[in-house]
């Protein structure tokens, strides 16, 4: 079964973060810039939480909220449900499809070592199928 730590490896080191009161505004910008959905909100190298384009979507926007004037910490999901680099990647999916959320931040021995996304786990998961795939086609050939 594969691991967290095993599609960590496959991705970029990067954890890209923020202060909780940084403006939603700013926050947006950094997540245009780095071309990503998801971003940690932290203080001291301690996790707080998270902002997504759905905490925009139904933080700020339906609730008539202004973006500029807007903290972090008034609309960022707080204690976010994390895992850890042992657990599956069915955990995962399992984790995402019951509580209907796309991110999972990792944390190993209190330290945030990374992310994963939905998109993330789908990706390596496809992956690994097609080497498998190849793995059976190349054994039934010989």
């Amino acid at each position: 079964m594969k691991t967290v730590k095993q599609l960590l490896s496959t991705k970029s080191a990067d954890i890209f973060s923020v202060p909780a009161d940084t403006s939603v505004l700013n926050a947006l910008r950094v997540m245009m810039e780095k071309n990503i959905s998801a971003l940690l909100v932290l203080e001291e190298r301690q996790l707080l939480g998270i902002f997504t384009e759905r905490d925009y979507a139904r933080k700020i926007i339906l609730q008539g909220k202004a973006s500029v004037d807007t903290l972090l910490s008034e609309v960022m999901t707080a204690d976010p449900i994390t895992v850890s680099p042992g657990d599956s990647l069915d955990h995962c999916m399992q984790i995402m499809t019951d509580k209907h959320i796309r991110h999972l931040p990792v944390i190993q021995e209190n330290q945030l070592i990374g992310m994963v996304s939905i998109g993330d786990v789908v990706k390596f998961i496809m992956e690994d199928q097609k080497q498998t795939i190849s793995q059976l086609e190349n054994y039934i050939s010989s």
